[in-house]
């Protein structure tokens, strides 16, 4: 029965999957975006967040704690430098899942997992958007009709 296992098990053994975690981890560090099933990115996005968390204290122990966990000097260093300047203001949620289309072989959901500060398509959608947002003219249209109509009585009198 399991009666109180709240995560995902993944079809592996507790050696299995923590091996399995650590290097996806290690992998969406180095890399910013990784493609998986739908599945274990939802459980490694639990797994990396408490250590994008802990890079944000650049500390011996903190470094520590965050190489027991992955055990990949690169990834550490990478995850302590850029990735933890780039996420220092931001509250939590330095994850993004997007599901994308299933497995050709055996039907999987699959996603990309991806950092949010390091996708540069779209930061510059955003704040190209914000830059070149239409004005609403509903406000106007019928404020100019009833102005019109009011000048057209004051007219006519």
């Amino acid at each position: 029965m399991r009666h109180g296992k709240t995560f995902n098990h993944l079809g592996r053994t507790a050696s299995h999957r923590k091996a399995l975690l650590a290097n996806m981890a290690t992998s969406l560090i180095l890399h910013k975006r990784i493609t998986t099933t739908c599945a274990k990115a939802k459980e490694l996005r639990k797994y990396v967040e408490p250590l994008i968390t802990k890079s944000k204290d650049d500390s011996t122990h903190s470094r520590r704690i965050v190489f027991s966990y992955l055990k990949n000097k690169e990834s550490v260093a990478e995850l302590f430098g850029p990735v933890a300047q780039k996420v220092a203001d931001r509250p939590g949620g330095y994850t993004r899942v997007l599901k994308t289309m299933n497995r050709k072989g055996d039907n999987a959901e699959m996603a990309i997992i991806e950092l949010v500060d390091f996708n540069e398509n779209l930061l510059t959608t955003k704040s190209g958007k914000s830059a070149t947002a239409k004005k609403t003219r509903r406000g106007k249209t019928t404020k100019a009709k009833s102005e019109t109509s009011s000048t057209e009585e004051a007219s006519a009198e």
